[in-house]
C-alpha cells in the first residue's frame, strides 16, 4: 500500500518554480531518505505535502484514499511533522504543547498520558514539564518538539533534519523510535545530513536537486552514488 504518493507536483512562488515535476511514492512501514544540499528543495517539498505551501499544479494523496484537495482535514490529521527549527509558542508549557497535540489529534488522556511519560523518560525531559520554552535550551526546546511530533501513531511521519541540538543519548533513542513505529506501520519521509543514521534507517532515497528529482532508488544505491560523488 502506497501509504504517500505525489503526482507531478508542482510549487511556485512569485513566478519562481521552487519544485517541478516531483512523483514519489512512500510504501507503508518503510522509511525514506530525502537527500540533497541546502537550497535543494527539502523543506519545501515538506511545507507543499503540509500545505503551508499551495502546490501549483499536481496531486498529493495519503493512504490511496486521502486527497490534499478534497479531504485537507483528514489529509492533515493523519501526518506528523517534524520541524527542522522548533516552532514551540512561549505562552505555553512544555506540557502543555503535549496536551496541545495529544488534543488535535484526538488522542485519550490515558494514551497521552502513556506516552508523554515514556518519552520524557527517554529524552530525560522529567523535571521540564512545567517550564517555558524560553527557559529551555535550544536542545531542551528540540526535544520537547519531537515529542510533540512522536505522540500521535499517524500513517506518516515527516521529519526534517532530526539530530540537530540533539545529544547522542538523545539521537540513539530518537532512532530506536522511528524504528519503532516503522514497525508499527508508520510511513517516515525523512531529511537528514547525517549519512551514516539514514543507512541505519531508511529503505530508499529521493535525491533533490535545485527543486527535481536528480535520482532515487534503494539505499544501496544511494551509497554506490555517494561513493562516486566522493571520488
Amino acid at each position: 500500500m502506497k501509504a504517500l504518493e505525489l503526482k507531478n507536483v508542482t510549487t511556485t512562488i512569485s513566478n519562481t518554480t521552487l519544485l517541478e515535476d516531483i512523483t514519489f511514492d512512500l510504501k507503508a512501514g518503510s522509511v525514506k531518505a530525502l537527500v540533497g544540499h541546502n537550497g535543494a528543495g527539502k523543506s519545501t517539498l515538506f511545507k507543499t505535502i503540509l500545505g503551508m505551501l499551495e502546490k501549483a499544479s499536481g496531486k498529493i494523496t495519503v493512504n490511496e484514499n486521502y486527497d490534499q484537495d478534497d479531504s485537507f482535514l483528514t489529509f492533515k490529521q493523519m501526518i506528523s511533522y517534524l520541524p527542522e527549527e522548533p516552532l514551540l509558542l512561549t505562552e505555553l508549557t512544555a506540557m502543555q504543547h503535549f496536551q496541545l497535540y495529544g488534543m488535535s489529534y484526538e488522542l485519550s488522556e490515558r494514551t497521552l498520558t502513556e506516552r508523554v511519560n515514556r518519552y520524557i523518560s527517554g529524552f530525560e525531559l522529567k523535571d521540564k514539564l512545567h517550564e517555558y520554552p524560553e527557559a529551555l535550551s535550544k536542545g531542551m526546546r528540540q526535544k520537547v518538539q519531537t515529542i510533540c511530533a512522536l505522540l500521535p501513531d499517524t500513517p506518516i511521519l515527516l521529519i526534517d533534519e532530526p539530530f540537530i541540538g540533539l545529544d547522542v543519548y538523545a539521537m540513539d533513542y530518537l532512532q530506536e523510535v522511528i524504528k519503532q513505529k516503522v514497525r508499527n506501520g508508520t510511513s517516515i519521509l525523512l531529511t537528514t545530513h547525517q549519512l551514516e543514521r539514514v543507512r541505519g534507517l531508511a529503505d530508499s532515497f529521493i535525491m533533490l536537486q535545485h527543486g527535481k528529482i536528480q535520482n532515487q532508488g534503494s539505499i544501496s544505491e544511494f551509497e554506490t552514488i555517494q561513493r562516486r560523488t566522493e571520488l
